[in-house]
């Protein structure tokens, strides 16, 4: 399936692949062995948190070679929004399920990610070579989770293969060069690129770069490209090995470095041929970014923990706030994201956390500023630095608990039920009588005085006596006491002993 000319300017185009599945079922590890590099290692805790873009050459069964564009989508649940961008820029999907494991949890939100933006995909069962594999099982277990691969109700294709050997990958190439002939996919050469932005990031020495697919047209050196209102020249593109580059059509990854402000991603991208073009379409689309500061809550009787949030990109930006907003809170505390920026944590941060008491600073995958560090030392700032995601929601859930604040509550030891009152002064002083309804009532203790279930007031016990000699308390049966309470109290009230109790 080389390129060959379709009607009029349209050519057939690679397609653009997204790996997508639960964490650990050999994402990574395919591409790895696809590309013949390990990109596992250069991952901390071997886990891909970045969505990145790589083409590769593959030859088929009947000897054609074909250029082939992938994704390689997170699998962690954090990175959702990360993977859902996956499927919106892809033509095809490969779900990804371990032959050990079967269906998990991430499997189907991937698999929602595919039906919603109804793209086609291919299951690949994984992991064949290991011991506890079993490919019928896994069938029926997909089966069972309403994926109908053919020969088990459905049309969608399963390909068993072992990432880790390579047995079976190249059916699944070849598979997904079938499904991409079958979808006709077409693109216009000579029409300006367009296509979607898929990460961006601030780099201290380069400025700020942007990855991106081109969904149509051809990207050359000396155009601009647009995204709302952040616009770059195409001076610097590279491509995904990151070699510098002239141009660039339909399918490709690339990376562009010059950009006026940090792009979003997800974004749709269109290039123009000058400056001034650029400007204008920009200036169209202002909005305010995702990078402005929240005002702090107004007062909510609760602590709030304000937080800003640093990392290396976009994509991260995006799933740290989306963990941090789902840390459950409760009626005594929660957090508040004041931002999230992209770069090393600056002196700026430091200071903002400074204005808002109680403010932690998240870097994840990024740098501290050594001068921000130190101010942060002296006037101690807690800044916190991670490289895995759940390795961060894990301390903030911890930090939360411990900066919670104490809660009294109070408890009650004991209560009677006023059966008689004997007599009532001016003095608030009051005669009753009454009968043990639960626990110990004690002399000298505070007591509230219950009238339909509502405190009406407070008061202390000066006197009790029970069969006529006096008592620290009683326990049971009918009593005497002498309560001082400024309201009065009336037969059929309940008086509860209390203490206050921390929590």
């Amino acid at each position: 399936m080389t390129d060959t000319t379709t009607t009029h300017s349209n050519t057939r185009k690679a397609p653009v692949i997204a790996i997508m599945g639960h964490i650990d079922h050999g994402k990574s590890t395919l591409l790895d062995y696809i590309r013949k590099t390990n990109i596992v290692s250069g991952e901390a805790g071997g886990i891909t948190q970045h969505i990145s873009a790589y083409e590769v050459q593959h030859t088929t069964a009947d000897g054609i070679e074909s250029s082939i564009t992938f994704l390689d989508t997170p699998g962690h649940e954090a990175f959702s929004a990360i993977r859902s961008r996956g499927a919106t820029v892809a033509d095809i999907a490969i779900l990804i399920v371990s032959a050990e494991d079967g269906v998990k949890p991430q499997t189907l939100e991937a698999l929602k990610c595919i039906k919603e933006e109804n793209i086609p995909y291919i299951v690949a069962i994984n992991k064949i070579d290991k011991p506890g594999a079993n490919i019928e099982r896994t069938k029926n277990n997909l089966m069972e989770n309403e994926i109908y691969i053919e020969g088990y109700g459905g049309t969608i294709p399963a390909i068993p293969i072992s990432a880790k050997t390579g047995e079976g990958v190249p059916d699944l190439l070849d598979m997904m060069l079938l499904v991409a002939e079958m979808e006709d996919l077409t693109g216009d050469r000579e029409a300006l690129a367009t296509g979607t932005i898929i990460e961006s990031n601030m780099d201290p020495k380069k400025g700020i770069s942007a990855t991106l697919i081109i969904k149509d047209g051809t990207l050359h050196k000396g155009s601009y490209i647009v995204s709302d209102d952040a616009y770059s020249p195409v001076r610097i593109m590279e491509n995904f090995l990151g070699e510098s580059i002239d141009e660039a059509t339909f399918s490709s990854p690339v990376q562009i470095i010059g950009w006026n402000k940090l792009p979003k991603v997800g974004k749709m991208f269109i290039a123009v041929e000058d400056k001034k073009t650029a400007e204008a379409q920009a200036l169209k689309c202002k909005y305010n970014d995702c990078e402005v500061k929240n005002m702090m809550p107004q007062d909510t009787g609760k602590k709030v923990v304000p937080i800003i949030i640093r990392t290396d990109s976009a994509g991260s930006s995006e799933a740290v706030a989306s963990e941090v907003n789902k840390i459950l809170c409760d009626d005594r505390i929660c957090t508040h994201i004041l931002y999230t920026d992209i770069g090393a944590v600056s002196e700026t941060d430091v200071k903002t956390a400074l204005s808002n008491e109680d403010t932690v600073i998240l870097a994840f995958h990024t740098k501290i500023d050594p001068k921000a560090e130190q101010l942060a030392d002296r006037m101690n700032v807690e800044i916190q630095s991670f490289d895995i995601i759940y390795k961060l929601t894990e301390w903030l859930t911890e930090a939360l608990e411990k900066r919670k604040p104490t809660s009294h509550v109070d408890k009650v030891t004991g209560g009677c039920k006023v059966l008689k009152i004997f007599s009532q002064n001016k003095k608030d002083k009051q005669v009753i009588g009454a009968k043990i309804t639960e626990g110990i009532l004690k002399n000298k203790s505070t007591v509230k005085i219950m009238r339909k279930d509502e405190c009406v007031a407070t008061g202390t016990i000066k006197e009790m006596q029970q069969q006529k000699m006096d008592v620290d308390q009683v326990a049971e049966g009918e009593f005497g006491m002498l309560v001082d309470a400024k309201t009065l109290i009336e037969t059929g009230d309940t008086i509860v002993n209390f203490i206050s109790v921390e929590e």
